[in-house]
C-alpha cells in the first residue's frame, strides 16, 4: 500500500494563505519530488498531509482513508512516516535508544519489518556510533538517524523534507544511495527539494510549486527537456 492523493488543498497559517488549491497524487512504489524555491509551500504541503497543519478546504486521502482532521499520531499509525527538515533527534539518548523508542509493529502488506540491525546495515556509519548520544552526531549522521528512526515505525510511505539541505557532497551521495534502496524495497516516497541534481537521481516524477500552487507536473525526464520551466520556477 502507499497511495496518496491531495485535491484542492488550501492551508492557512493564521490569516496568511499558504497553499492555494494544491492537487497531487503519489502511487504505491513511486518516488515523487516537490520542487521549488524557499518559501513556496513545499514544507507546508508535507505538514498538511501529516496533520501538523490543517487545511481549510480540500481533501487528502491515504490508501482510500480520509486524513483531513486526523491528529498526526493517527496518520503515523496508518503508515505515513515523516522526516522533518530540522533533523530532530533525542539528544540525550544514544543512537540505538533513538531507534528503539520509535519501534512499532509493521502494518499488513508493509515491506519487511525494520530492526536496529537492519538500520545499521542501511547506514553503516551509524553502527560504530550506536552508543553515542545523538546530540554529538554530525548533521549528516543526525539525518541518517532521523530517517532510520522513522523507518523503525515501519511506514508504508515516507515524507522527507529537504533531506540533503546543508549536507556535504559525500553525505548527499550516501543519502541518494539509501533513498534509492528504500524505494527499491517498495517504500513509497514523497520529498521536497531545491537540489535539482539530487531530485533527478532518485525521482520518478516531480511537481513544481510556486507561490503555493502547482505550476508543473511531469516526469523528471520531461522536466530536463524544458529549461524554460526550470529557469522560471527553479532559477536553473
Amino acid at each position: 500500500m502507499g497511495n496518496l492523493t491531495l485535491d484542492n488543498v488550501h492551508t492557512f497559517y493564521g490569516t496568511s494563505h499558504i497553499l492555494f488549491g494544491i492537487g497531487l497524487a503519489v502511487k504505491r512504489g513511486e518516488c515523487v519530488c516537490l520542487l521549488g524555491r524557499n518559501g513556496v509551500g513545499k514544507t507546508t504541503t508535507l505538514k498538511t498531509i501529516m496533520g501538523l497543519a490543517r487545511p481549510s478546504e480540500g481533501e487528502i486521502s491515504f490508501n482510500g482513508t480520509r486524513l483531513v482532521g486526523l491528529p498526526p499520531y493517527e496518520i503515523a499509525r496508518m503508515g505515513v512516516g515523516y522526516v522533518p527538515e530540522e533533523r530532530i533527534v533525542f539528544s540525550d539518548l544514544t543512537v540505538r535508544e533513538n531507534l528503539e523508542v520509535a519501534a512499532k509493529p509493521p502494518l499488513s502488506g508493509a515491506i519487511p519489518p525494520w530492526s536496529e540491525q537492519a538500520i545499521f546495515e542501511l547506514f553503516p556509519s551509524l553502527r560504530p556510533l550506536e552508543n553515542r548520544p545523538a546530540g554529538y552526531l554530525s548533521g549528516g549522521e543526525q539525518q541518517m538517524l532521523t530517517i532510520g528512526r522513522t523507518l523503525m515505525g515501519n511506514p508504508q510511505m515516507m515524507l522527507l523534507d529537504e533531506p540533503v539541505e546543508g549536507l556535504a557532497p559525500v553525505v548527499v551521495q550516501e543519502i541518494v544511495r539509501q533513498v534509492k534502496h528504500l524505494n527499491e524495497l517498495g517504500l513509497t516516497i514523497l520529498f521536497t527539494e531545491q537540489n535539482m541534481r539530487f531530485a533527478t537521481e532518485i525521482s520518478d516524477r516531480a511537481y513544481i510549486i510556486e507561490s503555493g500552487r502547482v505550476r508543473y507536473e511531469g516526469t523528471m525526464t520531461d522536466l530536463e527537456k524544458q529549461p524554460e520551466i526550470k529557469k522560471k520556477y527553479l532559477m536553473i
